[in-house]
């Protein structure tokens, strides 16, 4: 957010304050184990896209995700969201969830520099001389005999022994100080309200539709798989109080666009809290509480690298990823369109585009296997919202 020329301590502040605020929301409206927060795919599509490659003002990208944000909450109430979930078939929604640890086991690698980018390839095996390289696999192996022990807490325990075992080494500098006052908001709130006039061109309209469509499969993608990876997806395959869910991130929504923050979504690291055991809102309360004591921390959380959380993320993925063995890999039609989405998410970096692949894909190869009498009508209509989707937010 820094990047789209937000000041750096208002964005530290405004990330934290409104996903305590969705965290309650969550908790307390849907009763699930689920953080909102900024998510990656929208944080990176305000600051990069927006903002840098189209030229948007920051103040003005932050209306435009305030009159998303009200036809989200307009298309929830419609129960439009319920019908696109309920509509994907069971198969389907394990790939979402497989995928999705995928993309956080990526994402933990190359967090951890296991991973780096290559001219050539790429991505490829990064270079054992990095310090950066042996942190992460300290913080792994620790993670995972602690995990296969059926140590409590062991993700965090990794986490606090690879941060001490950083600094040990010297390649993770002590904070000059451990609390500060939290930097003010002032620069970012009400912003967006401020700047509603602004939405008044063609350009921003298609901001507007990009912001709602991007938030709208990203969050559908991730809460399907959360729900699965926590349980509490029923033996139809339906998530209970979905309703309530949908009404709560699409409210969240809202109140951080005023605060003054990229969209609000389900966060995909919620699954390192549901893979600890985390079942109820109880879960989202505590995400959201220590958000906001996190704020006095800045000069800590500054000097902590993703070398540390690295780890949790990988393990996490792999928790994740058993879902794939619920995939009826015999039938093609179902496993075409499931490896897209599993492996989609991962490569393009982004879980609404993963997700579209597979959608686009299913129908295609029902009909060419004479079983289109099985896919509903709301998967043909996505079939085609989701090529629109591609044109929309790729051209």
């Amino acid at each position: 957010m820094h990047a789209a020329g937000i000041p750096a301590g208002a964005a530290f502040t405004v990330t934290a304050v409104a996903t305590a605020i969705g965290c309650f929301i969550m908790g307390l409206v849907a009763n699930y184990p689920i953080a909102l927060a900024p998510t990656l795919g929208s944080a990176a599509f305000f600051a990069y896209n927006v903002c840098g490659n189209m030229h948007i003002n920051w103040q003005t990208a932050l209306a435009a995700v305030l009159v998303a944000s009200i036809l989200f909450v307009l298309i929830t109430a419609l129960h439009l969201r319920e019908l696109v979930v309920d509509a994907i078939p069971q198969d389907l929604k394990y790939a979402i969830s497989a995928g999705i640890g995928l993309f956080i086991a990526f994402i933990g690698l190359q967090n951890g520099k296991l991973i780096v980018d290559s001219s050539s390839s790429l991505v490829t095996l990064g270079k054992f001389s990095s310090p950066a390289v042996w942190i992460t696999l300290f913080g792994l192996v620790l993670t995972v005999i602690l995990m296969a022990m059926n140590v409590p807490g062991s993700i965090f325990i990794g986490m606090i022994v690879t941060a001490i075992f950083g600094i040990c080494i010297g390649q993770i500098p002590l904070p000059h100080s451990f609390i500060s006052t939290p930097p003010s908001m002032a620069p970012t709130f009400g912003q967006a309200i401020f700047h509603l006039s602004d939405i008044n061109t063609p350009q921003l309209f298609i901001v507007v539709l990009t912001f709602l469509l991007v938030t709208f499969f990203d969050t559908a993608g991730t809460l399907i798989g959360m729900t699965e990876q926590a349980g509490l997806v029923d033996k139809d395959g339906k998530i209970p109080r979905i309703g309530r869910a949908f009404a709560a991130d699409s409210t969240a929504m809202i109140e951080g666009a005023i605060c003054g923050t990229a969209p609000l979504g389900t966060s995909v690291e919620s699954s390192a809290g549901i893979a600890m055991g985390g079942r109820t809102g109880l879960t989202a309360i505590f995400i959201g509480i220590f958000f906001l004591i996190s704020m006095i921390f800045s000069p800590l959380l500054a000097v902590i690298p993703t070398t540390v959380t690295a780890p949790a993320l990988i393990i996490v993925g792999v928790l994740m990823a058993s879902n794939l063995k619920k995939i009826d890999w015999e039938k093609f039609e179902i496993a075409f369109p499931a490896f897209l989405i599993v492996v989609g998410m991962p490569l393009t970096y982004s879980i609404s585009d993963g997700l579209a692949l597979g959608m686009i894909a299913y129908p295609i190869t029902m009909i060419a296997t004479k079983r289109y009498k099985e896919v509903s009508v709301m998967m043909y209509i996505l079939f085609f919202i989701f090529i629109g989707f591609f044109l929309i937010t790729n051209l």
